[in-house]
This record gives structure tokens, sequence and C-alpha cells, in this order.
């Protein structure tokens, strides 16, 4: 077991550093996290966020529970509730920290800690497999429609940041861009920006430039232009949540490109660990619970001066209502399909359920 990934990585004196997001692209910090109250910090501030890194530091959050409380079941049971309930939408935080807690259920006072420890570790190092299976399968598909199609080049679209900020070691969306590298192919990337927070023209555009992914980064109102105009290949997002009948939660903005790439009959897929999958929703738009984040995220913009300092400024006029949805749901119908650890299957409850009938 490694215990070191490229968004975070736990100490020798156990506590765990994670790269601090909010400060990327201008500037690269490690946070310490000593205690789970740190943990639910840098889930709800964002420090941290993408899916399986929330879940991933959700988990290493109980066993910091259990460490600083030597084993207290009473305590790291309260500590884990706050943990989970920091953020509402990305299931992969409530499947950690219900992991996690099975383990200190059956687990012995004097040995708790060390169990959660190893077992957050075991989770995350589960997940980078994960990864790069997604990648591998993912790469195997954009080859066959590089051949299929003729193209010496191929355009992908993504939006928000699935890479390795998000889910370690590859990520997801980003995991078969990546692995299409590594196998020598010519890939491009158009990278949405991402509003409000910018994840895609701060985090997902770093990432790409970091492992020398050609890339640009566009407008989020640009990517049904470029599909009507043949610049769009395919369209590869991760997901925050994903049901049982295929219905996709993601960054805010995901469905409004899965709609045009119906309309230019675009391939539209969504990446995923099994993590990921919440098997109890049916029906995404009524069961998925969308997080409402702060105003202050549309009305204000953070950005490097010519001076080289980081600013944040008000980019609408004083007395402006503004409100924030996080994540909307993609409906399985335009999801071409769902790229996964054990491969590519349809986005509907059939598919779904053959591809992971033993964990249902």
């Amino acid at each position: 077991m490694r215990g070191v990934y490229r968004a975070f990585r736990l100490e020798s004196d156990g506590t765990v550093s994670v790269l601090d997001q909010r400060l990327l692209p201008f500037e690269e910090r490690y946070v310490t996290l000593k205690s789970a109250e740190d943990t639910v910090e840098a889930i709800k501030s964002m420090t941290v966020r993408g899916a399986g890194v929330i879940g991933n530091i959700a988990a290493f959050g109980v066993y910091l529970a259990s460490k600083e409380s030597s084993g207290d079941i009473e305590m790291i049971e309260k500590r884990a509730k706050n943990i989970r309930e920091s953020r509402p939408t990305a299931v992969n935080l409530m499947w950690a920290v219900d992991r996690l807690m099975e383990i200190a259920y059956k687990s012995d006072k004097n040995e708790r800690t060390q169990r959660l420890r190893d077992e957050a570790i075991k989770l995350c190092d589960e997940e980078a497999q994960m990864s790069a299976k997604i990648g591998s399968f993912g790469a195997d598909m954009i080859e066959e429609l590089m051949q299929r199609k003729g193209l010496k080049r191929v355009n992908v679209l993504t939006h928000c940041n699935a890479g390795w900020l998000a889910i370690v070691d590859d990520g997801s969306a980003l995991a078969p861009i990546y692995e299409a590298k590594r196998r020598g192919l010519d890939i491009h990337v158009w990278v949405d920006e991402t509003r409000p927070r910018n994840q895609g023209a701060n985090l997902t555009a770093w990432e790409l430039q970091k492992c020398g992914v050609p890339h640009t980064v566009i407008a989020d109102n640009s990517g049904g232009h470029l599909m009507q105009h043949n610049m769009v290949d395919l369209c590869i997002t991760g997901a925050d949540r994903v049901g049982l009948n295929g219905d996709a939660a993601n960054k805010i903005g995901t469905y409004l490109k899965a709609l045009a790439a119906k309309d230019n009959g675009i391939p539209f897929y969504v990446a995923l660990p099994s993590s990921t999958f919440d098997f109890t929703v049916t029906d995404g738009l009524s069961q998925i619970p969308i997080e409402i984040r702060s105003e202050k995220e549309v009305t204000h913009i953070k950005g490097l001066t010519d001076k080289g300092e980081v600013e944040e400024v008000r980019i609408v006029p004083e007395g402006s209502a503004a409100v924030n949805y996080g994540f909307d749901v993609t409906p399985a119908r335009l999801i071409t399909g769902l790229i996964t650890e054990r491969g590519i299957c349809r986005a509907d409850k059939e598919s779904i359920k053959s591809t992971f009938k033993d964990i249902i």
C-alpha cells in the first residue's frame, strides 16, 4: 500500500498533506490536515474537490478522528457524521465514510486507529487502480474512433476537472486522455472554463500543461459552436453521482454540452469509478441532491494581475441577486456510454446491473 498520491499524501507523522486546489494555477501549496475537523473544513472550502478525492480525504478523516480520540467509537461516530455531511452531491464522500465506519465497528479500540489507517490507504490504492483501468478502456475507445473515422488527430471536449486533482491517480475523464498520449496518439483537448469557479481554466488546463497534452481553453458557451463546425470528435466528462438508471450529476453546464453533442451526433461519454454510482437512485432529476453554493462565486472572480498579484474582484453590480447551483443532471438518454473500471457500458439500468451485479 502506498499512501502517496499526486493530489495528497499521508505523512510519516500520521497527518495528511493536501494540495490546496483553491490556489491553483498561480500557487502550489500544501495544507496539513491534523484532525477530522480539518478534513471537514478542507472539503467544505474546496481546498480539496472532485468526487474521488473528496471520498479519499473523507476516508482519511475518519482515520484522523480515531487518531485524535484514541479510538473512542462515540467520538469517531460524531466526527464521521460531520464529515459525511460536509458536501451533499458527490456520493463518493458518503460511500467512503460508510466503508471506514464498517471497519471502525469491527475493530477493537486498541487496534482501531491502525486498521482505519490501513483501510483508508487501501481504498485510495483501489481508486488509483480503477483510474488506470478507466484510462485503458477509454483510450481503446478513442483509438477505435480514430480508426473508424480516419482521424489523424482527435479533439476531445471536457467540462470541469476530472483529472488527478479529482480522482487518483489519472482521474476519470482525463485518464483516457493521459493514456492516449502515452500510446502516442495525437490528441487535443477543448477545456471548458467551467464557471463560476473555473475548474477547467484553473485546474484542467494546469494538469494538461503539466503532462504536455495539447489543449485550448474556451468559454463555456463555445462548445456548441465548435460541435456545429466539426471541431469536436467526442466529449468526455466525469461525474459526482450516477444513478442505477444512468442519469449523471456533474458540474453545472454538463447537461448543456450533452444536449449540443446529441444535436450534432457527437459521442458523449461519462467516465467514473464504481464508487461514484448510487444504485439507490432511479431518477436523477428528482433524487440527486444539487448543492447550492455561495453567490459570491458568481459575483466575484479571482485572477493574476499584470503585477503578479492574485486578486479577487466583483464582476456584477452591487445589489444584483445571484444563485449558484453547483451541479446539474444529464439524463441517461443523452449519454453514449459510461467508461468504468469494468469496461464501457450503456447508461441504462439493464447494462449497469449486468456490469455491476456483484455489488448492487
